[in-house]
């Protein structure tokens, strides 16, 4: 596996925002997104095995587990190994996603954060994806104003019930306005501020 970096932190993001967790970040993506707060996980990484991943994780001493990247999908045969690997071990698993590759080999083992990519970020993602999340996943939105609002509210109003919907303000924008938005439009939406930056870990 292409290994960016492999730490424990609090999760700053996601359904487990505030929880102790390892993470794992995978090297390499599909995308190139304008406010992307990980370019140095675009490319490089060092390699490890499955095994030496799984030891890793241990020796950090935390039961949950997020892998992320990058996209960590794009390293999927060596991922399921570890997944699979993790689920025996009785981890609780979650992998943050861009939405551009099928979720569905991967839900057995983890549950999925699929970040749908907003038109200031000068990406997409696959938004039919989002007909296979259940309650144990979530989809995220990342925005920096109306436009990308006026795309989130577009797309919730297209996803089937059962997954949690957070809208994530792009770091420096206008957090107040983003609120009023979602409190005029009656979003069924969790505003969630990126934790981890605010107190300064990774």
């Amino acid at each position: 596996m292409k290994i960016s970096e492999l730490f424990r932190s609090i999760q700053g993001e996601g359904l487990n925002q505030g929880c102790t967790s390892v993470f794992v970040r995978l090297a390499g993506c599909n995308l190139d997104c304008a406010w992307c707060d990980t370019r140095y996980a675009r490319e490089g990484g060092a390699d490890m095995t499955v095994e030496e991943v799984a030891a890793h994780i241990g020796r950090l001493g935390r039961r949950r587990v997020c892998i992320t990247g990058g996209e960590p999908l794009l390293q999927a045969d060596e991922l399921l190994l570890l997944l699979e690997r993790l689920g025996a071990d009785g981890y609780d698993v979650e992998i943050e996603t861009n939405g551009t590759i099928d979720v569905r080999p991967f839900q057995e083992y983890a549950a999925i954060c699929m970040d749908v990519k907003c038109p200031s970020s000068g990406e997409a993602s696959d938004t039919s994806l989002l007909a296979y999340l259940t309650a144990r996943d979530c989809v995220k939105f990342v925005v920096s104003g109306p436009a990308d609002l006026a795309y989130a509210s577009g797309v919730i109003a297209r996803i089937p019930p059962g997954p949690g919907i957070i809208i994530t303000p792009v770091a420096g924008s206008d957090v107040a306005a983003i609120a009023a938005y979602i409190l005029e439009h009656d979003l069924p939406v969790r505003l969630q501020v990126q934790l981890h930056k605010i107190i300064g870990v990774k």
